[in-house]
């Protein structure tokens, strides 16, 4: 399931957050993501094997942790990137003494806001 990428507010399942990180695989993933990568640049850069990945990214951004993009190429090959999308992830309690994940993100850009409606256009046609 892939994070709703207009959806500022997204409050995350706070089993997965706590999942993807207790998963050493995951916290190398999101060491690794400096900049959007594709899976096969991730598996690389964080020396997990390319099944492995695909497997931790899904996990991640079913915790809202990365956001999933689409790299539009010229040859109608297109990709999925990945990038981290917090700052922060600060586990607090609720009103009703329930535990709660929280997300700080950094603020989008104009143009990551485009990109994200492509990446949903492209997803849907």
């Amino acid at each position: 399931m892939v994070r709703d990428p207009f959806a500022d507010d997204d409050t995350p399942d706070l089993q997965a957050v706590l999942d993807a990180l207790d998963d050493p695989d995951c916290r190398a993933i999101v060491r690794a993501l400096e900049e959007p990568m594709t899976a096969d640049e991730i598996a690389e850069a964080a020396d997990v094997p390319l099944s492995t990945t695909y497997r931790k990214l899904d996990l991640l951004t079913e915790a809202s942790l990365l956001d999933e993009g689409v790299a539009v190429r010229p040859d109608g090959q297109h990709a999925s990137r990945y990038a981290v999308a917090f700052e922060e992830v600060v586990i607090g309690l609720s009103e009703s003494r329930e535990f709660e994940a929280d997300i700080a993100r950094r603020p989008r850009s104009a143009d990551e806001r485009l990109a994200d409606l492509w990446s949903e256009v492209r997803k849907e046609t």
